[in-house]
């Protein structure tokens, strides 16, 4: 999965911009990462949102434990991948059908925070159990959500591109192509919202998130660290 997302909706990253200010390497714009993913997935989907944000997605090489879903409500848009152990009870929770699958069970927990603030973001996600990684797009008020489970069992990244968007995908390779070293992986059991304006660990909201440059020879340029959680935070196939 992909989402791409114009610096009018979020500001690049401190860190990833240090990282690719650190170690130059090439880049492309975001209109060729999109088409770079759609002609290497078979049957790939692409939607573009309004002009600052596109979403795209393949079953192509899926796993049938961590299938892909896509959907959009009420001007919703949600990318999940993964599987929520506790979904038959998430769905009482939010008093939904027992059709519901988890993309939209997790559109529905955005809007119950969006709708019932100051809910916390923390909460919401802190009741998934699972493993997921999903991107929600709120077209109605320009928000980006994203978040990730806590054992980083679904692989989830994040870059610039050339022309200063910031793109997420479970394919760090094909990032790589794009944003060279201004480059990570998406911190385990941690959400980042542009309605909070920053990224924040679900289970220990408090606690500061820092980035540390990572070795030359790796693929990404830094690595996201958790205050007072595991030594480095940072999922990996």
């Amino acid at each position: 999965m992909l989402g791409v997302f114009s610096s009018s909706i979020v500001s690049p990253p401190e860190e990833l911009v240090a990282a690719g200010s650190r170690t130059p390497s090439p880049k492309t714009k975001a209109d060729a990462l999109v088409n770079r993913f759609l002609k290497t997935n078979s049957s790939a989907v692409s939607v573009q949102i309004g002009d600052d944000a596109q979403l795209a997605y393949s079953h192509a090489n899926e796993s049938a434990l961590q299938p892909r879903l896509f959907a959009v409500k009420d001007e919703i848009f949600c990318l999940f991948e993964g599987t929520l152990d506790n979904l038959g009870s998430l769905r009482q929770q939010y008093g939904l059908a027992k059709s519901v699958n988890e993309v939209v069970l997790v559109i529905e927990a955005y809007k119950a925070l969006r709708d019932r603030a100051p809910y916390p973001a923390n909460h919401v996600v802190g009741h998934l159990e699972g493993n997921f990684a999903f991107i929600v797009f709120d077209k109605s008020t320009s928000t980006l959500f994203v978040a990730t489970d806590q054992f980083g069992k679904v692989p989830l990244y994040w870059g610039i591109t050339a022309d200063g968007c910031v793109a997420f995908a479970d394919d760090a390779e094909l990032l790589k192509g794009s944003c060279g070293k201004s480059l990570a992986s998406f911190p385990q059991g941690c959400f980042f919202s542009t309605a909070v304006g920053e990224l924040k660990c679900y289970e220990n909201p408090k606690s500061k998130i820092t980035a540390i440059p990572a070795p030359e020879e790796e693929i990404w340029g830094a690595k996201f660290m958790v205050e007072g959680g595991p030594a480095v935070l940072a999922a990996t196939k």
